[in-house]
């Protein structure tokens, strides 16, 4: 379960970053074709390679387990740009976002 969730999940993150495969291994600096394998579903990461996956695209391991949502990263960067903003611009935000989900 969590082996093919983990594949996916690198593939789609990757896509998302619109990076190559042999790009994306070589960054890691692993051999280039790393990733290929791993969304091919013939490897999977070594813990140590998955702290290093989810360093490359700046999420933590729980954002990238976390299954409800689609865009981990886009999340993550938003999240430290809030942190930045007073108390009102908070609110004004949350009204924005209920409404877009309200009106889905």
């Amino acid at each position: 379960m969590y082996e093919e969730f983990t594949q996916n999940r690198i593939a789609q993150l990757r896509m998302q970053k619109n990076v190559s495969a042999r790009d994306m291994s070589l960054t890691l600096g692993q051999n280039n074709s790393y990733i290929n394998q791993i969304e091919n579903k013939k490897a999977l990461p070594s813990l140590q390679g998955l702290f290093y996956i989810c360093e490359y695209f700046g999420i933590t391991p729980q954002q990238f387990f976390d299954d409800g949502s689609a865009y981990p990263v886009q999340l993550a960067d938003l999240i430290e740009d809030m942190k930045k903003l007073d108390a009102a611009s908070l609110e004004h935000i949350a009204a924005i976002v209920k409404e877009m989900v309200g009106n889905k």
